[in-house]
């Protein structure tokens, strides 16, 4: 039978930071129940209704042809605003919405198909792309991907507006087979080079976020790919790819990597998670969090700094959107700091994972980052706090934090006022490492 420290176990890998009302509904339910609501919650999302997107009119497509230099300027910053509001407003959405599994699939795939607004710069650009992986995320992985492969902001973000049959770009070609679908070892450089002929013709307008077809840039002829000859375009080329075995095998040692554990992905466990993939994301996330194998990975996974923070934030009843404009540059410094905000992955390849989190850097920023967030907790969490007696904060706070407790290395040092002990604790390794 399960326990509660398995039950919370559960609600930190599948969502972000549980509340202790929701750890205490898990524990009344077990397991089976437990997935199931996270992975079809019964009602809708009250939490997400409360944090609408924000309005993202696009001010440089607004500028008329004879704009000042002052009037350029000025729409870029108030474009960079808009950017800092999105990413603010994504924050806000974490933490407040219900559906905690939905969130989190949808940041897994933000950071798998990794898309960075540096580059994109359009920021309703950038949020098409954010409701597309929410929409999507959750059911078949062929239609989050044939999406994703005419999506205005990845095509920017791989050049594939650059693709045509006169010059073929193979940057998109490349990253859809290495880092969307197959993996390294699962294709050929020749390949590559007729996916990326696949892919010729793509237009994007990022001012009005559509991305079409030119068909003067199409590369008509046939090519050859994984065994496969046709005068493919685009979504004949994705079918090729998810039509491969080594698809669902990466997709869902990806996903076990992301919620379970750094370690491979054991042989049993994989097949089950491939077997499921037929049946769409959902299904694989089911039959991950009922595996044998996924209730012996406690302690194997070093928390996300955005995970951390969103965790932290619901469990203090802290919202980010409510904090003073000075506050929410904090945070997000913070967060950029420790390498992690939403919307700007360094790299097409994503964020990193495991120790490459506990930078002595990162330690540092994170306490700066736990003392804001344990000065504006809710009253009625340090009020809780102040009113056990000093010995037991420490078993009262893991309670709050859905932890299995303290090393005595840890309670040491937490002793004194409530939001000092909350600060602390936040920055433990029993916090950091899940």
């Amino acid at each position: 039978m399960a326990t509660r420290s398995d039950l919370a176990h559960l609600l930190r890998r599948a969502g972000f930071g549980p509340r202790v009302d929701e750890v205490d509904a898990a524990e009344k339910g077990g397991v089976a129940a437990t997935v199931d609501a996270l992975l079809a919650p019964p009602a809708a999302d009250a939490g997400a209704a409360r944090t609408p997107p924000p309005a993202t009119a696009d001010p440089v497509a607004a500028l008329a042809k004879d704009a000042t230099r002052e009037q350029k300027q000025a729409a870029q910053k108030q474009q960079r605003e808009q950017v800092a509001a999105l990413t603010v407003w994504w924050l806000d959405r974490m933490v407040q919405a219900d559906h905690q599994a939905h969130e989190k699939l949808t940041f897994f795939w933000h950071g798998h198909w990794a898309t960075s607004v540096q580059k994109v710069q359009f920021p309703q650009v950038m949020l098409a792309h954010q409701q597309k992986l929410h929409a999507l995320g959750t059911g078949a992985f062929g239609v989050l991907a044939h999406a994703m492969a005419k999506d205005p902001a990845l095509i920017w973000w791989l050049d594939g507006h650059k693709n045509t049959a006169k010059a073929p770009n193979e940057n998109l070609a490349r990253e859809l087979m290495e880092l969307f679908t197959l993996g390294i070892g699962n294709y050929t450089e020749a390949d590559v080079k007729a996916g990326a002929r696949a892919l010729t013709g793509w237009a994007v307008d990022r001012s009005r976020n559509l991305a079409v077809i030119n068909a003067k840039r199409v590369d008509t002829g046939e090519k050859t790919i994984l065994g496969r000859t046709g005068p493919f375009g685009t979504d004949e080329f994705v079918d090729i790819l998810l039509a491969q075995e080594a698809t669902a095998k990466f997709v869902t040692a990806r996903l076990w990597y992301r919620y379970a554990s750094t370690d491979p992905v054991p042989a049993d466990t994989h097949g089950r998670l491939v077997a499921a993939f037929p049946q769409g994301i959902t299904a694989v996330l089911k039959a991950l969090f009922t595996d044998p194998a996924f209730a012996a990975t406690k302690g194997q996974l070093v928390k996300q700094p955005v995970e951390w923070a969103v965790g932290a934030m619901r469990q203090l009843g802290v919202r980010p959107g409510e904090l003073s404009t000075a506050e929410k540059q904090q945070l997000v410094r913070a967060l950029r700091e420790q390498g992690q905000i939403p919307l700007d992955p360094p790299s097409v390849g994503g964020w990193p994972s495991g120790t490459a989190w506990l930078t002595t850097s990162g330690t540092q920023w994170r306490l700066k980052a736990a003392d804001l967030l344990a000065a504006k907790a809710s009253p009625a969490v340090t009020e809780k706090l102040a009113a056990v007696p000093e010995k037991q904060r420490p078993d009262a706070l893991a309670n709050l934090l859905a932890l299995d407790g303290f090393t005595d290395r840890t309670r040491a040092v937490l002793t004194g006022e409530p939001k000092r002990i909350v600060s602390l604790a936040l920055a433990s390794p029993e916090y950091t490492v899940q």
